[in-house]
């Protein structure tokens, strides 16, 4: 699925560094803002031990995990929404991702000078805020101006959608992101054309120096204490040190890092895995002797939708789901086992398809 999580935060807050450690496309990282003069896009695989373990019961010639699109913003800077600093270029590179990771700083380093002379994660989260309300901002007024237009030939619907988008430009007037405004679906259909930058799902990541990767500092408290009301997904990890795991090419070697690091697993693959999630989406299997593979769907998926991930001809000819739930597998150890106990169930088309489910399409064309 072609969905984008898109990286941004200030400059020289370590958002390359964990573009680098999560994406085989590798780029430049520099102690200069803005060294990068555009956005970089790279094919994540998402980390799923269940994969490795399904081998255990079906061997198989390859192993093929589920993927997300990751993009590397260059740092914004205050301004950015009036083409300051890197302008609305990467503005509308924002708008073009399906969620956000927000990584903040949350180090002191003498040798990385911060843009603003002074490490302070809250003002940096201020400042990206700001730039992309004022931005929301900018769109909700230009609609209102369309939408008064026709409202004044009498249309109740437009009437309606200009008082929709004055909520919507009070909220942001008062520094706020849309996504903590309380709207009805129904509402939300006079700005889903707008693409509005504040209403994406968003987590943060505080980038910390290596010693605190496990309890965070002082810095990864005042982000907490920011965020508190908001209720949004915060990570704790050390840039720098994921790099160094990024590079060991040793399973144990890695093993061994973390373990000296007090981490049970790279802080990176907990980011790709919530990456994943906030995207609103979930893996379901296809388990074989030619390749076990992981698929993605939109979470509430119906079974056709499902078959249309794995080829299109499946999802236009399909007939049924033979599915399977994971649990069941690995308890049971093989398909037959799993006919045998009734734990392979026949399903339609309005079968939901839920995480982890192992299917076999049945179709004709």
């Amino acid at each position: 699925m072609a969905l984008k999580c898109g990286i941004i935060g200030v400059a020289n807050v370590g958002k390359s560094t964990l573009f680098n450690c999560m994406s085989s496309t590798k780029v430049e990282t520099s102690s200069f803002a803005f060294t990068s003069n555009k956005s970089n896009m790279g094919v994540v695989n998402v980390p799923d031990p269940r994969l490795n373990y399904l081998e255990k019961f079906q061997p198989t010639e390859k192993i093929v995990p589920a993927t997300v699109e990751i993009v590397d913003i260059p740092g914004l800077a205050r301004g950015a929404s009036h083409g300051e600093g890197v302008g609305n270029k990467f503005l509308s590179d924002i708008r073009n991702t399906d969620a956000l990771i927000h990584v903040v700083r949350c180090f002191d380093d003498d040798q990385l000078p911060h843009i603003d002379g002074s490490v302070n994660p809250v003002r940096d989260m201020e400042t990206i805020n700001l730039e992309l309300q004022v931005k929301d901002l900018e769109s909700v007024e230009k609609k209102m101006e369309r939408q008064a237009k026709i409202a004044k030939s009498g249309e109740k619907d437009a009437k309606r959608g200009v008082e929709v988008l004055q909520r919507y430009k009070d909220h942001l007037e008062d520094f706020q992101n849309v996504r903590t405004l309380d709207v009805s679906d129904s509402d939300r259909k006079f700005v889903e054309d707008l693409g509005l930058l504040t209403d994406k799902p968003v987590m943060y990541v505080c980038n910390v120096e290596d010693e605190a990767a496990t309890a965070g500092n002082s810095y990864v408290d005042q982000v907490k204490a920011y965020l508190d009301e908001e209720e949004a997904g915060i990570l704790v990890l050390a840039a720098r040190l994921e790099s160094e795991i990024a590079e060991l090419e040793s399973e144990e070697d890695r093993r061994e890092f973390l373990e000296d690091a007090g981490l049970e697993e790279p802080g990176v693959s907990k980011l790709i895995r919530s990456a994943y999630s906030m995207l609103n989406l979930v893996s379901f299997f296809t388990v074989g002797p030619k390749e076990i593979r992981a698929w993605t769907i939109r979470r509430g998926a119906l079974a056709p939708e499902a078959a249309g991930a794995i080829h299109s001809d499946l999802q236009r000819g399909f007939i049924r789901a033979e599915v399977m739930k994971y649990e069941d597998f690995i308890t049971l150890g093989s398909e037959q086992a799993c006919k045998d106990k009734g734990k392979l169930a026949v399903e339609g088309k309005n079968y939901m398809v839920e995480e982890a489910d192992i299917l076999h399409i049945r179709f004709n064309v």
